[in-house]
């Protein structure tokens, strides 16, 4: 009788909740149960597929940038034979420029494109870091953003507004005011003398660290930007200046990707054409006063390209073209070992 009614009991309990099925999930969504993953494994050759295509694809990629460099260079030495066959490596060295009697040489070029660059670096380096420490660490934030804005508008200006500029205002200025006072005081040196004409190595220089500051300053700035604020705070905490912070916490840790700033900025400068044709002076001469008249590769190609009358003066403007693609490589080259001399190999530290 007793165990009539347990029977009972346990058969009019409440009823016992199923078990969950492997296909639901928590949420009430479905969970990808045994078919879905059988169709997934079915697919996966697929997949693979695509992988192998894409990694070769970016191989491709990759590829290209050595065929698009080779194919530069076979072109700039196919269409400069005939000087080369002619004059050789001489044809580098030599500052005769003659092309009614076919005697042609570089050097004058290459002199006038290294030493406008090299002063627009001693004059834009100082004051881009200047810019981005000062945006970077002690400008207020009203001010920040305009002078950022500033700042990077300057590279967006056409080269050939540069040279309007430089014609118009820059020139006068350096003629009437900052010549005379450099021949005054550096005279003695050799590199301030000579005649004043306003135009010259100095105004290509000048116009060229206007034009590569922006680049400069804003790689700095955001070099100095990515150092950790933990360093800032350590060396303010040992007693540190400002000054001291900035110096040992924040430029001696940003210095690798400040020298890469700078090299980009000398990339700039080495290639530019329109503004440094426009005050340069357009003269194949080697002097060592920065107020005489000089000529850059990139000049003496745009002026003289339309004008080669024989394929001697073509092939002899091929050929600088390909002097100036040389002194690039050479650059990069100097570039790299600089950034091994600070590192030695090693990476940036953080702390």
């Amino acid at each position: 009788m007793v165990n009539s009614k347990v029977q009972e009991a346990r058969v009019s309990g409440p009823p016992v909740s199923p078990m969950p099925s492997p296909e639901a999930s928590p949420s009430g969504t479905e969970s990808p149960g045994p078919s879905a993953i059988r169709q997934f494994l079915l697919t996966r050759g697929n997949s693979a597929l695509t992988d192998r295509s894409f990694r070769w694809l970016m191989v491709i990629c990759a590829l290209s940038i050595f065929f698009i460099v080779g194919l530069i260079a076979t072109e700039l030495v196919t269409r400069s034979q005939l000087t080369i066959s002619k004059f050789g490596l001489s044809f580098f060295f030599k500052s005769a420029w003659d092309p009614v009697n076919g005697n042609f040489g570089a050097l004058p070029f290459i002199f006038g494109t290294l030493a406008s660059s090299l002063v627009a670096l001693i004059i834009a380096v100082p004051l881009a870091v200047g810019v981005a420490v000062f945006l970077t660490e002690m400008c207020p934030k009203v001010l920040r953003g305009p002078l950022s804005f500033l700042t990077e508008l300057l590279a967006a200006i056409p080269s050939v507004v540069y040279g309007l500029w430089a014609v118009f205002v820059l020139v006068p200025i350096l003629r009437e005011h900052v010549n005379p006072f450099l021949m005054k005081t550096l005279g003695w040196t050799g590199f301030f003398a000579g005649p004043n004409y306003g135009i010259g190595m100095m105004a290509a220089g000048v116009i060229l660290a206007i034009m590569i500051l922006p680049i400069i300053s804003s790689l700095t700035r955001e070099v100095m930007t990515a150092v950790p604020h933990s360093q800032r705070e350590a060396v303010l905490a040992l007693g540190a200046t400002r000054w001291e912070m900035i110096r040992m916490g924040v430029l001696r840790n940003a210095r690798i990707g400040i020298v890469g700033s700078i090299i980009l900025g000398l990339g700039r400068a080495l290639g530019e054409t329109m503004a440094v044709t426009m005050v340069i002076g357009n003269r194949p001469e080697i002097v060592k006063s920065l107020l005489g008249l000089g000529y850059s590769m990139s000049s003496v190609i745009a002026n003289e390209f339309s004008e080669a009358s024989d394929d001697m003066y073509l092939s002899a403007l091929i050929e600088i073209g390909l002097a100036l693609f040389i002194v690039t490589i050479i650059v990069n080259a100097i570039a790299r070992l600089l950034v091994w001399a600070v590192t030695r190999g090693a990476p940036p530290r953080v702390a």
